[in-house]
């Protein structure tokens, strides 16, 4: 069975920088394609940013320039790097992770990630 734990939200002024981690257990890291998710109060699950088994990276509009997916599948983690954080940043963040060979997804209990002054 895969686990997923995200971990690193907080409260963080505007412009400020904060990165989530996302620590996979059970299955073959390196060949699921992860993402990162969020959604804030009263809004639809939105995808913010993915990364595929070979590295392949993509972002919603909204984020790009400020934050950064990436993978080390030797600690089984997906990172959130966010610089620049606003305000409309805040919501709730989600770890995905995606087997092609399955077809399953998994996802993890969230971090709360708040931007305010």
């Amino acid at each position: 069975q895969v686990q997923v734990v995200e971990s690193g939200g907080d409260l963080v002024q505007p412009g400020g920088s904060l990165r989530l981690s996302c620590a996979v257990s059970g299955g073959i890291f390196s060949i699921y394609d992860l993402g990162w998710y969020r959604q804030a109060p009263g809004k639809q699950r939105e995808s913010v940013a993915a990364i595929t088994s070979a590295g392949t990276t993509n972002y919603v509009d909204s984020v790009k320039g400020r934050f950064t997916i990436s993978r080390d599948n030797a600690k089984n983690t997906v990172y959130l790097q966010m610089n620049s954080l606003k305000p409309e940043d805040t919501a709730v963040y989600y770890c995905n992770v995606y087997s092609v060979f399955t077809t399953k997804n998994y996802w993890g209990q969230g971090t709360q990630v708040t931007v305010s002054s």
